[in-house]
C-alpha cells in the first residue's frame, strides 16, 4: 500500500512539473527574418494581455494571454512565438507591431503563424518606431549583425546609398558602435581585431523590411 501511495505521489508531482513551462533564458533576435518584415517598430507589453479582433474596448477579449518569468498562461503558447525580444529577469517582453491607432496596437502574438490581434495601450506600453528603437538601443549596446547576413549585405558605403564607394566591410565579430540612422540606412563605425576603425553607412533593413542589423542586447 504504501509503495502504491509513494507511485501516486511521485507521478503527481512528475504531472505538475511537466506542465509548468518555465524561461530562464533571454530571447533576442539572433537571425535575419522574414516574420515581422511587415511590421512599424516593437512596443514593450505589460504581463496581462488582452487580445482584441478590433481596436474597440466595447468588445470583449478574443483571448487573454498571462506571461511571467516562470511561464505563459495558456501553456500552449511559447515565448518565442510570442514575442520578438523576452527579458524575464528584467521583466520586459516586446512584441511585433503591424500597426498602431490612437492607442491600439496590432501585434503579432505568433511569430511562426503571423497571426494577429489588438491590444490596447496601457501604462506599462512602450512603443517604438523601427528606427528609433535601433537608435535607442543601439546606442546604448552596439549592433550586432544577425545570422543570415550575406558579405555584401555587410558592406559599408562613403554615402547612405549603394551607389556610393565601398570603403569596408563589417564582420561578425566586430564592434559596431551606432551614430544615427537615416532611413534604411545606419552611421556606424566599425573597430576590427587590428584596432582599425572605419566611418561610414550600412544598410540595416532592406526595402523589403528584410532586417541585417540588430541592437546588440546582452
Amino acid at each position: 500500500m504504501k509503495k502504491i501511495l509513494l507511485f501516486i505521489a511521485i507521478l503527481m508531482v512528475t504531472v505538475v512539473f511537466c506542465d509548468v513551462k518555465v524561461y530562464a533564458f533571454d530571447i533576442v533576435p539572433q537571425f535575419v527574418s522574414m516574420v515581422q518584415t511587415n511590421t512599424v517598430g516593437l512596443v514593450k507589453v505589460s504581463n496581462i494581455l488582452n487580445l482584441y479582433l478590433e481596436p474597440d474596448t466595447n468588445s470583449q477579449p478574443s483571448d487573454v494571454i498571462v506571461w511571467e518569468k516562470s511561464g505563459i498562461t495558456p501553456n500552449t503558447i511559447n515565448a518565442q512565438d510570442l514575442f520578438v525580444i523576452f527579458l524575464p529577469d528584467e521583466n520586459k517582453a516586446y512584441m511585433a507591431v503591424q500597426e498602431e491607432n490612437n492607442g491600439w496596437y496590432k501585434v503579432i502574438y505568433n511569430n511562426t503563424t503571423g497571426d494577429t490581434a489588438w491590444i490596447k495601450s496601457d501604462s506599462d506600453c512602450d512603443f517604438y518606431l523601427w528606427e528609433n528603437f535601433l537608435e535607442t538601443f543601439g546606442k546604448k549596446y552596439g549592433l550586432k549583425i544577425l545570422e543570415g547576413t550575406n558579405y555584401d549585405e555587410r558592406e559599408i558605403y562613403s554615402e547612405p546609398d549603394d551607389y556610393s564607394n565601398v570603403i569596408g566591410h563589417a564582420n561578425k565579430l566586430e564592434k559596431i558602435n551606432l551614430h544615427s540612422v537615416k532611413g534604411n540606412w545606419v552611421c556606424v563605425s566599425v573597430t576590427d581585431k587590428n584596432d582599425k576603425t572605419v566611418t561610414g553607412y550600412i544598410q540595416w533593413r532592406d526595402e523589403n523590411g528584410i532586417k541585417y542589423l540588430f541592437p546588440d542586447i546582452p
